[in-house]
């Protein structure tokens, strides 16, 4: 797994690629929960390399989601793969999430 974030105006982008499972989600946590730390104002999580995802990796998201609606912040993701977002539709989590199409769409109105 990588992971990459990118300061975009008032968002910050965090692009993960790869496996987000059990042994690699904290470090994914230790990035969001850090931006929440420091309100950032908007962060757009990029999953548009993410080829699988477990649950560990979901409540990663849900927890940053909680933190940064804490503050008034925008979280926003990303680009699912098919893959993913199933697992999403799963959780039902498709409507707890703003979920955009790509990251250019992600941007608009932030």
């Amino acid at each position: 797994m990588q992971i990459e974030t990118k300061e975009m105006g008032k968002a910050t982008l965090v692009h993960v690629s790869g496996e987000v499972d059990m042994s690699n989600s904290p470090k994914v946590r230790d990035i969001l929960l850090g931006l929440a730390k420091k309100k950032a104002p908007a962060i757009l999580v990029d999953l548009g390399g993410v080829t699988y995802m477990d649950s560990s990796g979901i409540a990663t998201l849900v927890e940053g989601l909680q933190e940064t609606m804490g503050y008034g912040g925008k979280f926003r993701l990303a680009a699912l793969t098919p893959k993913v977002k199933q697992v999403f539709d799963l959780a039902r989590l498709t409507d707890v999430f703003e979920i955009f199409a790509d990251l250019a769409s992600a941007q608009e109105g932030l």
